[in-house]
């Protein structure tokens, strides 16, 4: 992923204006600390769950293409899908980096729970991790293990599809759709925005699905570090004003308005970008960036220190009960 330069979080929020004012913020977050009882019917999301899938993806290693961790952690996510969800795919193909040489392998992973239903909400999470370390040495050569940088979005989505198979959506018209999409972090600046989410470009314009559509779209990146502050991403609010709006609603009413604020964040160049651009499916980031970060990121972002040591449940639980509030009111 990549911090667009600041003036897209400006043009975002002249563009949407009226819909996040200040006013409106208030008003919103004063309702959402107000109502904070989550209804009896909304399941509990399992934090203990969730960590232990974010910790196996870790055991594999670094998640970098072309090695034997992408491979055995490809097995183990197809594995776990095909255990909790109705249908799966496996995408497998080769993509050029953005060095214009390096031939990647790709494994995108999709699990779709009631295929058959027509309204569908799309979540996303990249499961690979970075081939350098390159915000700890410019020169770095030492992979990244993507505890919160990759994993903690998979494994918020892993147990959130094991919750669904045991407490079903009450609204049968609602299917999910999971990506967990492959080679994300293998770009650099000098090559390109373009050299980012490769796995998800490559998803948008061969979806699993000929002429697949979905309401809405929720990517999950860096969602497991302590404290953790997730503000309205520019692109959110530029292509999905109406999906952000209602899940940071959402957020409130589950009781977690201190993670989720009405904050406008930067623009990210991460896997919602394409699946806006191509599909023109309305897509929100959930992405912790913290307040005067010199990178705009968390301080072990693109590091060796993106280890399990940096994962809390507290905030994973935070995550996933907000989208089973999200899901459950839909």
């Amino acid at each position: 992923m990549l911090l667009k330069n600041p003036f897209v979080s400006l043009l975002a929020a002249v563009v949407l204006g009226a819909g996040c004012g200040s006013s409106t913020e208030a008003t919103q977050q004063s309702a959402a600390n107000n109502n904070t009882t989550m209804p009896a019917t909304i399941p509990d999301f399992n934090a203990d769950s969730a960590y232990h899938y974010v910790a196996t993806q870790v055991g594999f290693g670094p998640r970098v293409p072309g090695t034997k961790a992408q491979e055995q952690c490809a097995q183990w996510l197809e594995q776990q899908l095909r255990q909790h969800c109705d249908t799966v795919f496996i995408q497998k193909t080769n993509l050029l980096a953005g060095d214009q040489s390096t031939q990647l392998p790709c494994i995108n992973l999709i699990g779709s729970i009631r295929p058959e239903a027509s309204r569908r909400i799309l979540f996303l999470a990249h499961w690979d991790s970075r081939p350098w370390a390159d915000q700890e040495d410019a020169h770095s050569t030492t992979p990244v293990q993507g505890a919160d940088d990759g994993a903690s979005g998979v494994g918020v989505l892993l147990e959130l599809a094991r919750t669904l198979q045991q407490t079903p959506l009450v609204n049968p018209e609602i299917g999910i759709d999971i990506v967990l999409v492959d080679v994300e972090d293998y770009g650099k600046s000098e090559w390109g925005e373009d050299s980012y989410a490769l796995g998800t470009q490559y998803w948008a314009r061969n979806p699993h699905v000929s002429g697949y559509r979905a309401q809405s779209g929720i990517l999950l990146d860096m969602v497991g570090a302590a404290n953790a502050r997730f503000p309205m991403e520019a692109y959110s609010r530029m292509y999905a004003a109406n999906v952000l709006n209602e899940v940071w609603a959402a957020a409130g009413r589950a009781g977690y308005s201190s993670f989720f604020v009405y904050e406008n964040g930067g623009g990210i160049t991460d896997d919602h970008v394409p699946v806006n651009e191509i599909l023109k499916i309305p897509t929100i980031d959930i992405i912790h960036l913290p307040a005067g970060s010199p990178t705009g990121f968390v301080p072990h972002w693109h590091t060796q220190h993106d280890n399990m040591e940096n994962i809390d449940k507290r905030t994973l639980k935070a995550v996933g009960q907000t989208l089973l509030q999200y899901l459950f009111e839909q």
